[in-house]
């Protein structure tokens, strides 16, 4: 029996819509940049610790020798965010995790977080956990906490929306700052993602540098004052967008990820105004465009290392833009600190007049990016897959729907 032109015209399509995501698929394969670029350096004694969220590892961190080697890896959460290494070599960690039984008023088993105290030496082990329950992990974990010299920790609590400082010995708060002392607050934080507090930072005695990502604001809050100032206090999307983990550089001086912005921007403040301006801004690094960067950090020898989470890299770049290293991070790095130095104080960049700009803005497309970005979140992607290939997808979607209909057809009328 001869094939009907309703099966010639079926096939046809179910071959090119594969043809077609093939060759675009395979040429973006072969034509993107490097994201594994090293400076061989035998005398180099830093690493690098980042917290990875997933969804394709899981929660875990993981060093990096100089040369983007991974030295040591341990899991076992479902997300982890905040790293950083203190004096004794133990590394902190925030993180959260499931099945815990032990849930306070809510049922078991439920999710805790808190922060996790990891011994790299050997094979690595988690040797100390603190943490408590929450209603759910979305939008509830805590995203940042540190050690501060009083040998407490200081805490970002987004379940609550505050920021305290606890004591390991008494077991209870010795601080808190709730959010609602400056914004009008719901009936319950828990159940909405409020005002989502992602970040805060010691940046003197009792003066902390706080991140209230929903309302693309910064607060700088001093003990026994409460707020001092707010950096974008019009709450203005360019200035700010739904930021993560800034880094004060000084009195008068902040690094960014201006994460929805897609950039990395340092604000400084005016001395004549008061306004916060900006300074320096990058959009890419090595021919890409950042994607949902969430932490930067500015590094003593002035260069900034930057986390640049849907890429799945983490960069370090120089003033002008150049790229020093760029280590590969499978999938969804929420932020590096460089050991030994972490997040100290590292110089703002001076300008006289006009800001400096490297890169150019990336362009949204309506439902295709949207689409990509959700894909990003449940899937490891690489960071080269772009709005033309979910657009190639669709479009082949259809090719194979329409022809596996004209398949069956021919079956039916042959």
């Amino acid at each position: 029996m001869k094939p009907t032109s309703d099966f010639r015209r079926g096939l046809f399509l179910i071959v090119f819509g594969a043809l077609l995501v093939g060759v675009v698929f395979g040429a973006s394969w072969a034509l993107a940049p490097n994201t594994s670029v090293t400076t061989p350096d035998s005398n180099a004694t830093t690493t690098t610790l980042v917290g990875v969220q997933g969804p394709g590892w899981g929660g875990s961190v993981v060093e990096l020798d100089s040369n983007g080697t991974r030295m040591w890896r341990i899991g076992n959460a479902i997300s982890y965010q905040d790293v950083s290494m203190l004096d004794n070599g133990t590394v902190l960690a925030t993180h959260a995790d499931g099945n815990y039984q032990r849930c306070g008023q809510f049922p078991a088993p439920c999710k805790r977080t808190g922060v996790r105290f990891i011994d790299p030496a050997g094979n690595p082990n988690i040797v100390g956990e603190w943490s408590y329950p929450v209603r759910t992990r979305k939008d509830s974990e805590v995203h940042d906490a540190e050690m501060v010299p009083s040998g407490e920790l200081l805490v970002a609590d987004m379940e609550y929306e505050s920021i305290y400082t606890y004591n390991f010995s008494t077991g209870n708060r010795s601080w808190t700052w709730n959010a609602s002392q400056y914004y009008n607050e719901p009936r319950d934080p828990t159940r909405t993602d409020w005002l989502h507090i992602n970040d805060v930072d010691r940046i003197g005695d009792g003066r902390y540098l706080v991140s209230v990502r929903n309302t693309n604001q910064l607060l700088v809050i001093e003990r026994g004052e409460g707020v001092v100032e707010v950096i974008n206090k019009d709450r203005d999307p360019s200035v700010l967008n739904k930021q993560h983990n800034p880094h004060w550089l000084g009195d008068g001086a902040v690094l960014v990820a201006d994460s929805e912005n897609h950039r990395v921007v340092e604000l400084h403040r005016n001395e004549s105004s008061g306004e916060w301006e900006e300074a320096w801004i990058v959009y890419e690094a090595g021919g890409i465009h950042f994607d949902w960067p969430r932490d930067a950090d500015r590094l003593p020898n002035g260069n900034t290392l930057i986390t640049d989470s849907r890429n799945n890299r983490v960069v370090e770049i120089t003033r002008n833009g150049s790229v020093v290293t760029s280590y590969t991070v499978p999938d969804l790095p929420y932020e590096a600190d460089r050991v030994p130095f972490g997040e100290s104080h590292g110089r703002p960049y001076e300008t006289a007049g006009e800001y400096d700009v490297f890169g150019d803005r990336s362009t949204e497309i309506p439902i295709l990016s949207a689409l990509l970005t959700g894909a990003r979140h449940s899937v490891a992607l690489p960071f080269w897959v772009s709005e033309l290939h979910v657009l190639v997808v669709l479009v082949a979607v259809i090719l194979w729907g329409v022809g596996g209909a004209l398949l069956v057809k021919s079956r039916w009328t042959s």
